[in-house]
């Protein structure tokens, strides 16, 4: 009593395959009682015609041949089940990326479609009902990294109603978009953004900020996470500090800042930048004296409020949260991975992360550029610098290399309106609104740009030489500037694989976080109830970082919201009584569904973290592990239909 449905899709798949004949071809199967043809299936009508048919025929199984499996299965799930039918009689037969989208001869098409159908009626006579599970939720939600992805998505859930614990590995907020002076394509105030989303999220009472502090582990699944986290010490009470300066002041330790990109140093016990939040001293343990030979202690004498702890130790936490939200962010591109360049090697040689410091009011030259205590008067930019090159092995586009480096061409043109300002470039990507319209206004302004492609860096006097091709003209070039500025591109953080791994979260093959799918999930990850946001899943603007956060937010509070999560029930099982507890799937199980019993010493699976991935039946040596929904018997059917 099998139903058999083929889908014109329009015109995605009877352009190519004769539908109507696959339609007729279904009803000479055996086991098929209705075979029918249909403009769209996935359309309201087309699922009436499915369940006026379980209803008139007395159904038992229906199979649909349509579009991708990942597309609309889960529609009929639901169109069947609402007719009584257990969701899990149902087997799809893609028939347009298998068929229609790769074939062009409507003949050979036509028959691979026929052998699609008869496949899938053969492992439709075999499934067996499958029931799904609902597990309760824990009403709160854990966000990790607090930059401006991170800032967004907290505030979004915290302002649903439910708890947030924002986890921050910094001493401070605001990640990157901290240290940015100004945002294109308005030139605003980057601070008029970053800063007062910093002080809301540490004003909510719906969320918990932890700074200084990283995840640990994480085990549980969708709903029911527990995160351990451990709180290094800051060695600074943040309740008792009053940013008054005294300790900054006596401390004797110089080092590199690295907020100001090392332009400037900083003491041992330090405020990581001015409006930093918490707005809290904290002392740097890896260059503080007292903690390497114990010889200075002078910060303690010299605070009377007594906010200062040298004792201070580590403190690990379990929260229990429903969602977690991944917004980890991104490393700027290390240009000393492309020597050619000379960054590294001379003084006039920056990165524009640096050259943003400089510009920052607040920065480490007060909002001037310098080169060798003189303004520059030849200033040249250079594109593309770990972006779209195979070289390096990243040939992703940054996406705001173009953009940043226009912003930071104009902005020396208003200091300085008499240097000379070049852009070297492959070509200009301005894909955001706005953003063609600043680019032009920024080439107004005076700023050249060269279509070229730049090849090395040489000294020559207090002058560095960038020699490249001029792509329009067909020429070499060489030219003095006094000042380089390479448009560094944005890589994953160096902990993005080790990290990952804790969460159970795939990477794509440019090292970013892997989205569940690129247009029907985007902030989905591959484990149920971890979400991505911001850079940690490629390279974005600040604008479409925040749209992310906020789709991410709500994404995160969904389930949150209803209370519960279904289980999805394809999941493998053993068999105990063959099952000889080699513990080979253990080993292989990414998301840690498999545990060794000792009592009865064979493997267990738990359904709830169970993906359905088939790794461990494949690798499983005594055949003990199957997969619902998928079993052997089911699958050789389905062979069988084809070759026989």
């Amino acid at each position: 009593m099998i139903g058999v449905y083929v889908c014109h899709c329009g015109i995605n798949i009877a352009s190519v395959v004769d539908v109507k004949a696959v339609a007729e071809f279904a009803r000479t199967l055996p086991g098929v009682t209705v075979a029918k043809d249909y403009q769209y299936m996935c359309s309201d009508p087309g699922q009436e015609l499915i369940k006026n048919d379980i209803k008139e025929h007395g159904l038992k199984r229906v199979v649909v041949a349509a579009c991708s499996p990942r597309m609309h299965e889960p529609t009929f799930r639901v169109a069947i089940s609402d007719a009584n039918l257990n969701p899990y009689l149902l087997e799809v037969a893609n028939i347009r990326e298998h068929c229609s989208w790769v074939h062009h001869d409507r003949e050979a098409a036509t028959a691979k479609a026929k052998d699609l159908v008869q496949s899938a009626v053969s492992k439709a006579m075999l499934l067996t009902p499958l029931e799904s599970r609902e597990v309760g939720v824990t009403p709160r939600s854990l966000v990790i990294g607090g930059g401006i992805a991170g800032l967004e998505a907290a505030l979004d859930i915290a302002d649903a109603g439910f708890k947030v614990y924002l986890v921050e590995r910094e001493a401070t907020l605001g990640g990157h978009a901290a240290q940015i002076e100004r945002l294109f394509p308005a030139m605003e105030d980057a601070s008029c953004l970053v800063l007062p989303k910093m002080a809301s999220v540490m004003e909510h009472p719906n969320i918990e900020v932890m700074t200084d502090s990283e995840i640990l582990e994480v085990d549980g699944y969708v709903g029911n996470f527990e995160v351990t986290v451990v709180k290094h010490p800051r060695y600074v009470d943040t309740t008792k500090c009053t940013a008054c300066g005294k300790c900054e002041e006596v401390c004797p330790v110089d080092v590199d800042d690295a907020f100001n990109q090392n332009l400037k140093t900083r003491k041992a016990i330090y405020i990581p930048f001015k409006s930093a939040v918490p707005p809290t001293y904290r002392i740097d343990p890896a260059n503080c004296l007292y903690f390497q030979d114990g010889s200075c202690k002078k910060c303690v004498d010299v605070c009377s409020d007594g906010a200062i702890n040298l004792e201070e130790e580590e403190v690990k936490t379990k929260l229990e949260v429903g969602t977690i939200v991944i917004a980890t962010g991104y490393e700027p591109f290390d240009a000393r991975n492309k020597p050619e360049f000379g960054y590294g090697q001379y003084d006039n040689v920056i990165t524009g992360l640096e050259l943003e410091r400089m510009l920052a009011k607040d920065g480490p030259t007060g909002g001037k550029v310098f080169v060798k205590d003189k303004e520059p008067e030849k200033i040249g930019f250079i594109q593309c610098v770990g972006s779209r090159d195979k070289q390096v092995g990243n040939e992703y586009c940054s996406r705001v290399c173009c953009m940043y480096t226009a912003k930071q061409a104009r902005m020396l043109r208003e200091m300085y309106p008499d240097a000379l300002v070049k852009v070297f470039f492959m070509d200009v990507r301005a894909y955001g609104k706005g953003y063609e319209e600043f680019w032009e206004e920024t080439q107004r302004s005076g700023v050249i740009y060269v279509r070229s492609n730049p090849s090395e860096v040489y000294r020559r006097g207090d002058r560095v030489v960038l020699r490249g091709e001029d792509t329009l003209m067909g020429e070499a070039f060489e030219e003095e500037f006094d000042l380089l500025v390479l448009a560094t591109g944005l890589v994953p953080r160096a902990d993005t694989r080790d990290f990952g791994n804790l969460l159970k979260v795939s990477r794509s093959g440019d090292g970013f976080y892997l989205e569940a799918h690129p247009k029907l999930r985007p902030v989905d990850t591959a484990s149920d109830g971890v979400y991505l946001a911001g850079c940690c899943q490629g390279p974005k603007d600040i604008t479409d970082t925040i749209s992310q956060a906020n789709g991410t937010a709500i994404k995160a509070c969904i389930p949150l919201f209803v209370g519960k999560v279904s289980i999805e029930p394809t999941t493998s099982m053993i068999d105990s009584l063959i099952c000889s507890g080699c513990r080979v799937c253990e080993g292989i199980c990414t998301y840690g569904a498999l545990s060794f019993d000792p009592e009865m010493g064979v493997m267990t699976v738990n359904e709830v973290l169970c993906k359905g991935c088939g790794s461990c039946a494949s690798a499983c040596p005594s055949s003990a592990i199957s997969m619902k929904h998928f079993l052997d018997q089911q699958i050789f059917a389905q062979i069988e239909a084809i070759v026989i």
